[in-house]
């Protein structure tokens, strides 16, 4: 049984120019030329050496060259949203594993694109591009996940370092990165009246794996298998030189980053989505049962129906959000209708197509169980459903 991502049909909306087109054959075509029905080892191990392997393999087919800007060895000349959705959807089609390698490259380092000073940049920023470095974005703490203003990692200045103690964890690339984008309090933020506290003075920060005081606390284990870590700071002590942006500034700056890969998450669920719709169409017209094949069910074509329409308003979603942050327009509540939209969607797609092939189905290392434990940590990582209702909520009320 065989099933080929087309993007075709999408790519006639007016969202896009003639420069993603031409991106989406080329990462059409490479996926499809490495990646087909990819299946990795699942040790921990075998997972880093495979990330590790699929970033310099991206970083030679000039894939990652859209995780940067053109001035540090990017494509264009500026982010742009729809570029990299394209490239996470036509990813995450063909492999979950990849579309992670190619999300954390941009995300990990998006934060020393927008706010590093030059000389930082031109230090790591190639090494990114060109897939020769692996990145990591480190905000999420054990009591801080969704209310990042509660985070309780600190810097303080002493002399001509800085000095970092705490704790994050759910480090994507962690254990496997060579740097590390660290968000710390260097002050205290403000105690507001209903409780909660404001998000002033967090800083960004540089942090390689050799400085001092930085360990690799515990690696993480989750149901679909990517580098995962917890990350220790005791008296970790960080170069001035690799502050990113102005002391205070690091929450502004970790926003604007998720401002720029958040509508690729709904793009990465598209794609896994997309993969369990084509495998459920494929297998239904080939299964047979009580002498017809399984497609001739009213039954069957009832949800194949319900699963294609339902990828479709994602993507509309999808591609709008990215559409409009690429323009300069408003993107907060679009941004998270289509995150929430796709991803939930792609969670009862994948469930159906799940179902759709019974007990095959269920069997370790198939497509469609793959995409089964694939889709769930998008339901929750950089802003959980539950999260991203209270920001459309909010927008409206405004």
């Amino acid at each position: 049984m065989s099933v080929r991502f087309d993007l075709s049909e999408r790519l006639t909306w007016p969202f896009f120019g003639h420069e993603h087109r031409t991106l989406a054959d080329l990462v059409t075509t490479w996926s499809s030329d490495h990646l087909v029905d990819a299946a990795h080892g699942e040790s921990r191990d075998e997972v880093d050496a495979q990330a590790r392997k699929l970033v310099a393999a991206l970083g030679k087919a000039g894939i990652t060259r859209y995780c940067v800007r053109a001035e540090h060895g990017g494509v264009l000349k500026d982010f742009d949203s729809r570029a990299i959705c394209l490239i996470r959807e036509s990813l995450a089609y063909h492999d979950g594993l990849a579309d992670f390698a190619f999300a954390m490259q941009g995300l990990g380092s998006g934060s020393l694109s927008l706010a590093g000073d030059l000389s930082l940049q031109q230090q790591y920023l190639p090494r990114v591009a060109s897939g020769t470095a692996i990145s990591a974005f480190a905000l999420s703490e054990p009591d801080a996940g969704s209310d990042v203003a509660a985070m309780q990692t600190s810097a303080r200045l002493d002399g001509d370092h800085y000095v970092l103690n705490g704790t994050k964890t759910w480090i994507s690339n962690g254990g496997i990165a060579d740097f590390y984008c660290v968000f710390a309090r260097t002050t205290a933020g403000q105690k507001r009246a209903d409780g909660t506290v404001g998000a002033q003075g967090i800083t960004a920060f540089l942090v390689e794996p050799d400085d001092p005081g930085f360990s690799v606390e515990q690696r993480i284990d989750v149901i679909a298998p990517h580098p995962l870590g917890t990350l220790r700071f005791h008296e970790c002590r960080v170069p001035v030189t690799r502050r990113i942006g102005a002391e205070g500034d690091g929450f502004k700056i970790a926003m604007r980053t998720l401002d720029i890969f958040r509508a690729s998450v709904a793009a990465a669920a598209l794609g896994f989505a997309r993969r369990a719709l084509d495998e459920a169409v494929a297998y239904s017209r080939q299964r047979q049962m009580f002498g017809k094949t399984l497609a001739d069910f009213q039954l069957t074509q009832a949800a194949i129906a319900e699963m294609a329409t339902a990828i479709d308003a994602a993507a509309l979603l999808t591609y709008r959000a990215a559409w409009q942050r690429d323009t300069g327009q408003p993107v907060t509540k679009s941004a998270a209708m289509a995150k929430m939209t796709a991803t939930e969607s792609a969670q009862s797609v994948i469930d159906r197509a799940v179902q759709m092939f019974g007990g095959r189905g269920v069997v370790h290392g198939a497509v469609v169980e793959r995409l089964y434990r694939d889709i769930r940590a998008l339901r929750i990582y950089e802003g959980a459903t539950e999260v991203q209702k209270l920001i459309i909520a909010r927008e409206v009320l405004k």
